[in-house]
């Protein structure tokens, strides 16, 4: 009987598909997308007395522009346990994407420390970016080229913060706040694009409308908010749509 395990490539062919995965984030759009915010990020480092070194590790080790906002402006003006609290609070909402981009690089085989790197890279473009290119490859490959990816985004992540630290002094304020908001609008657009199936698009087109009706209440959480009712009424529309489909004639 055959084995259905499926060998991970020899190294040198794992570093060219981890090569393969830098040049699709240089070829993404999120990886100038990325520059532009962290050239904002980079600016507000400087602005608030954060040095350079400690924004590098912050983008190494969070990975979450939101989440370095929140680090970078209130470690000065908060307490270490509540800014702790803010930036892990922020970051929750990786885990639903790590979750989902984990089964599509799993095989027979694989040690959960080959994984730890793909989980601690996952941010949204990396994620949305990786959801869209790891089924179209060998799923043997997906690791090294998941790992390239994330790899390739994070750089142009370091350095856009670093064009944005040196530059601080000339970068205008309504610039830098400007740029923080590139990340959003290429997430929107890029899950528009993403939206193949009824229910995806379903969803997409009443999350734009339950987003601010939500926010407008002021309720706290609103992404979350969002994300639960636009998807809860998207997939209700979708079983009854099965249903009626299934229905004799």
């Amino acid at each position: 009987m055959m084995s259905t395990d499926r060998a991970a490539p020899p190294p040198h062919v794992a570093f060219q598909v981890f090569l393969d995965g830098n040049i699709a984030a240089v070829r993404s759009v999120f990886f100038y997308v990325l520059i532009g915010n962290y050239v904002g990020l980079g600016a507000l480092a400087h602005e608030v007395g954060f040095s350079f070194w400690w924004m590098v590790m912050s983008t190494l080790l969070v990975w979450a522009a939101p989440a370095q906002v929140i680090l970078v402006s209130t470690l000065n003006t908060a307490a270490l346990f509540e800014v702790a609290l803010a930036v892990t609070l922020s970051s929750v909402r990786f885990l639903p994407m790590v979750a989902a981009i984990l089964p599509v690089m799993r095989r027979p085989g694989v040690r959960q420390r080959d994984l730890l790197l793909p989980a601690h890279l996952t941010a949204v473009s990396v994620w949305v970016e990786g959801m869209r290119l790891l089924p179209l490859m060998p799923v043997e490959r997906r690791i090294p080229f998941y790992n390239g990816l994330g790899v390739g985004l994070m750089s142009g992540a370091l350095v856009g913060g670093a064009i944005g630290f040196v530059l601080a002094a000339r970068l205008p304020p309504l610039l830098s706040a400007a740029l923080l908001f590139f990340t959003p609008m290429a997430i929107l657009m890029s899950s528009a694009r993403n939206s193949r199936t009824l229910l995806d698009g379903l969803a997409f087109g009443l999350g734009l409308v339950v987003a601010p009706i939500v926010a407008a209440q002021k309720i706290g959480l609103d992404l979350m908010w969002t994300g639960l009712i636009a998807g809860s009424m998207a997939y209700g529309v979708h079983r009854l749509r099965e249903r009626w489909r299934g229905r004799p004639s």
